[in-house]
């Protein structure tokens, strides 16, 4: 696993020892930061369900300003470390050490809108409907955020709508896609 592109380009990034982390293949994720990068360049970045860190680190080599990753898992968080030490990005991201459930509150407590929430939850356990429930009536969104699921093929957001947000694009692989969601106020991008 490596950063794809930006000011870390090529440099190889560790993953988490063993199944409870499946890092984003490296193809995937050059497909998804091809969709983000007009929206990158001085950009608050959320990205909850860290794993390892290479979404939010990708996110800071491509010019996101403001990078906050959340992760509970103690290996998870020393990836994360060890992968912001190689980039030399300890200083540009902020690594809160607890579950994304209490983590939302703590940020809504700052008052400052996301641009781009990027979440990858453990598959098919609807974990990422509880964090839309939440995302929906939170001032961490407004009509300006682009919030990304990394998901199962078989996760449905037909409720997505009953929360005021919508599905605008959706990008298939061959075993999980990444979901486009903003409010229903804002136009598609």
């Amino acid at each position: 696993m490596r950063v794809i592109a930006g000011s870390r380009r090529h440099l190889i990034l560790k993953t988490v020892p063993g199944m409870a982390v499946r890092p984003t293949q490296d193809r995937t994720k050059e497909t998804l930061f091809n969709i983000l990068n007009p929206y990158l360049a001085d950009c608050r970045f959320l990205d909850l369900f860290s794993g390892s860190g290479a979404i939010g680190i990708e996110a800071l080599s491509r010019g996101a300003k403001d990078v906050v990753m959340v992760e509970q898992s103690a290996e998870s968080l020393a990836c994360i470390k060890e992968n912001l030490k190689t980039t030399k990005l300890t200083d540009e991201a902020r690594v809160l050490a607890m579950d994304v459930f209490c983590a939302i509150p703590k940020l809504e407590a700052e008052g400052k809108p996301f641009d781009i929430i990027f979440m990858d939850p453990p598959y098919d356990n609807e974990l990422e409907k509880r964090v839309l429930t939440m995302l929906a009536d939170s001032c961490l969104i407004n009509e300006e955020t682009l919030i990304v699921v990394e998901a199962s093929l078989q996760t449905d957001f037909s409720y997505a709508e009953n929360l005021g947000l919508e599905v605008f694009r959706e990008k298939k692989y061959k075993n999980n896609q990444h979901v486009f969601i903003q409010t229903l106020e804002n136009e598609p991008a």
